[in-house]
């Protein structure tokens, strides 16, 4: 199966883009894209996205100012990467809290054509 191609965003919690050797703008494809496009859905609050403003997790409603339930985000996360173009299912692991209070989750994708893509998702 083949993926679009992305802009490759920095690993380095800032989702920064970077440059090449050349000055254009990096990019990524196959599944490395497939993950990046699963992360940004589940980092996505609700009315965040300008033109579909229904997509993304309720952060809002669901977790800030609450008590953590891993289960509930579990759900919420799993849905936002299975609604990505090339996955077919999910698993949302170890949902934790770090010290400046950012969620940390371990994603497992399975993609339509086989491929298995592990990451963790700071949110």
């Amino acid at each position: 199966m083949q993926y679009g191609h992305s802009l490759l965003l920095s690993t380095d919690n800032q989702w920064d883009i970077s440059l090449d050797k050349h000055g254009r703008i990096n990019t990524c494809a196959g599944a490395y894209a497939v993950a990046q496009h699963a992360a940004n859905a589940i980092k996505l609050f609700t009315n965040d996205a300008y033109f579909d403003p229904e997509r993304g997790v309720p952060h809002f409603v669901v977790e800030l100012g609450l008590k953590l339930q891993p289960s509930i985000l579990r759900s919420r996360f799993k849905s936002a990467a299975q609604s990505v173009d090339g996955v077919a299912s999910a698993t949302v692991e170890d949902i934790k809290q770090d010290k400046e209070r950012a969620l940390i989750c371990h994603v497992k994708l399975y993609l339509l054509d086989g491929q298995e893509v592990d990451e963790d998702v700071v949110v």
